[in-house]
């Protein structure tokens, strides 16, 4: 039986590979089905649960795990924002959402112009592939919190879930 992991990102499947040590766990490139960047909270979310439901569909998964990054805004300050989805065999959704810290002004400002924050973010520290590396929230976290960690996070709070309901439902 198979975890699959909706998302070749190294990081996204680290993250999953590191939650769910005793399993097999798949990569797919599955599509999100919504904008390359998501800008709001329900958009986000919408990409993680498309990514998961597509990825229980696959062949042989026990379960199909989504884990979309994007952007939401409260009171003209936009926020890092992250969600993710598990959704088992049966259809069943479990969903989770993790760390969030404003984003600078400078930032913003590009995003609302439509630009994507990984390209922003590979130009705002000149380097190459931050999203698949320690993220935004990695660079505005001086490292103290990178991506990896912040997904980590958000797989703990949905295996806790989905283990809890599998305890609980098999009785």
């Amino acid at each position: 039986m198979t975890i699959v992991i909706a998302s070749k990102n190294p990081t996204k499947v680290n993250a999953v590979k590191e939650v769910f040590v005793n399993q097999t766990v798949s990569a797919k490139d599955i599509p999100s089905l919504v904008s390359n960047q998501p800008l709001s909270d329900m958009e986000t979310l919408t990409g993680a649960l498309n990514r998961a439901k597509q990825a229980a569909e696959v062949d042989n998964a026990v379960c199909g795990i989504g884990l979309e990054g994007g952007v939401m805004e409260i009171e003209n300050h936009m926020y890092l924002c992250n969600w993710g989805a598990l959704v088992d065999h049966n259809g069943t959704e479990f969903i989770a959402s993790g760390a969030r810290i404003p984003l600078p002004l400078e930032i913003t400002r590009a995003l609302r112009e439509g630009k994507e924050l990984g390209d922003l973010m590979d130009l705002y520290v000149q380097k190459k592939n931050v999203s698949k590396k320690q993220g935004a929230i990695g660079i505005f976290t001086n490292d103290l919190i990178g991506r990896k960690a912040m997904f980590i996070h958000v797989l703990q709070l949905l295996k806790g879930q989905y283990d809890y309901y599998l305890e609980n439902n098999n009785k």
